[in-house]
């Protein structure tokens, strides 16, 4: 006889017991990991920027789920219109959606100029692979160049595409014709163009992963010239910068770019439903997938179901009504001003970087001095790659500010609270790292302070 839970007994499971069974049947290294940096605690409400905890701690989030709960926790104006269609058909394949049509309009109105048809999947790796699929479909080549340092995702396709070799080695061979150049260096982007066999040049207008990494200006225009004079489509990739994340609406906004093919994802669901999409132009549209014969070449059962299309359609009227992206803009800009007075200060801080509440903090490496040599330059290593983590894990466990480092430069701590935030919240940020780098001066000091929370932690669980 089968032992099954059901949601109410789920959600009256202990820490412990959640984190034993998932340790069983999910993923055993992680839930190892976090366990030890006291991150698997178990939340147990969240709203707008905040979370609680099982034990009635409030926390604040700077981490917004990677940019997608850009209109924070459970929105109440998304989730109202996700229960006006409680009652509809969520998928009826053999029908028109009523909201994906509507969706698909809105989108048409709202993405930068003759961006027009759209493809609806549920995450933003599908929406990069069907972006893949349409630009070979459009252009008959098959050729794709991407940046050092990018995340498109980790799904095949997408992977082929991502700039780290640590998430692609093990499941090589992958795409080929898959060509890396340097993100902002726009003279190695040409010199593989010029070969004319380049179906796209996927590109994310600020690296994400890649560290929070704003490319010179001009970058994104000049890259979208020499794309079209070689016979290239671009794909700009506004999964994590998109729907006011920078200050835009889309970030490519900042220099009047306008994409071939623009992907989208994250935030589109308003942090309730997973959904993704990739629109694109009438024109590449019709080269790949005119016409009744080539209309079901691409598909995708749970895209643009009626509940993830409502969430949709009430996160970008969301957008703009409450004109999210000037309050990030103007929220960012006094993040930054403030950041930079605390960086002023403290010498373990490198560099703040980032556009509206895309922000980034990124370390120094450690002075090459004696302890470092006596450890055979472990010290320094274990700094590039691991200070981001115990920061964060200081912010998360004394401070109840939840951040974490970025996933191709784990040597920065990524700042993407919902752009609803206050100007007070932003100063409980500042201030807490004002208080742990005038507590810590330096690596060793922090990892002995993390260190201390590994031990706590084994300690408790006995």
């Amino acid at each position: 006889m089968h032992s099954l839970y059901s949601v109410d007994n789920a959600l009256n499971l202990s820490r412990k017991e959640i984190r034993e069974m998932f340790k069983e049947y999910v993923n055993p290294g992680l839930a190892n990991m976090f366990s030890l940096l006291n991150f698997d605690k178990q939340f147990v409400k969240a709203q707008g920027t905040q979370v609680w905890d099982s034990e009635g701690n409030v926390y604040l989030d700077f981490l917004g789920g990677y940019g997608a709960l850009n209109f924070g926790h459970n929105p109440p104006e998304v989730m109202r219109e996700v229960e006006k269609v409680k009652e509809l058909p969520n998928i009826l394949q053999a029908s028109i959606g009523t909201l994906a049509a509507a969706l698909a309009h809105n989108l048409a109105q709202i993405t930068p100029g003759n961006l027009k048809r759209s493809f609806f999947g549920n995450s933003g790796a599908e929406a990069v692979e069907g972006a893949l699929k349409l630009a070979r479909a459009a252009t008959k080549k098959s050729k794709f160049i991407y940046c050092h340092g990018s995340f498109h995702g980790k799904t095949f396709g997408a992977l082929s595409v991502t700039g780290r070799e640590k998430y692609q080695k093990t499941f090589t061979p992958l795409l080929p014709q898959c060509l890396a150049v340097p993100y902002g260096e726009v003279t190695a982007l040409e010199n593989e163009l010029k070969s004319q066999d380049v179906a796209a040049f996927i590109v994310e207008p600020i690296q994400g992963e890649g560290g929070i990494i704003v490319p010179p200006a001009g970058y994104l225009k000049k890259a979208k010239e020499l794309c079209k004079h070689y016979g290239a489509l671009m794909i700009v990739d506004e999964i994590q910068t998109g729907f006011g994340r920078t200050g835009y609406n889309f970030a490519c906004e900042f220099e009047d770019v306008v994409p071939d093919i623009m992907c989208l994802a994250k935030s589109l669901g308003g942090g309730i439903a997973p959904i993704g999409v990739y629109i694109t132009n009438e024109k590449i549209w019709e080269e790949a997938y005119g016409g009744m014969d080539k209309a079901l070449l691409h598909t995708s059962t749970f895209g643009g179901n009626t509940r993830a299309a409502a969430a949709a359609i009430a996160s970008i009227n969301l957008l703009i009504e409450k004109n999210l992206a000037e309050e990030a803009r103007e929220k960012g800009a006094y993040l930054i001003k403030r950041l930079g007075e605390f960086k002023a200060k403290y010498p373990m801080v490198k560099e703040v970087r980032g556009r509206g509440l895309m922000l980034g903090l990124e370390f120094e490496k450690p002075v090459q001095g004696l302890l470092n040599k006596i450890t055979g330059g472990m010290i320094s290593k274990l700094s590039e790659e691991y200070l981001g983590a115990l920061v964060a894990g200081e912010l998360q466990n004394k401070y109840h500010i939840i951040t974490a480092y970025t996933l191709n430069n784990p040597n920065v701590i990524r700042l993407e609270p919902p752009l609803t935030i206050s100007y007070e919240e932003l100063d409980v940020l500042v201030a807490a790292l004002e208080d742990i780098f005038r507590k810590r001066h330096g690596f060793m000091d922090m990892a002995v302070a993390s260190g201390k929370t590994v031990i706590n932690t084994i300690f408790k669980r006995g």
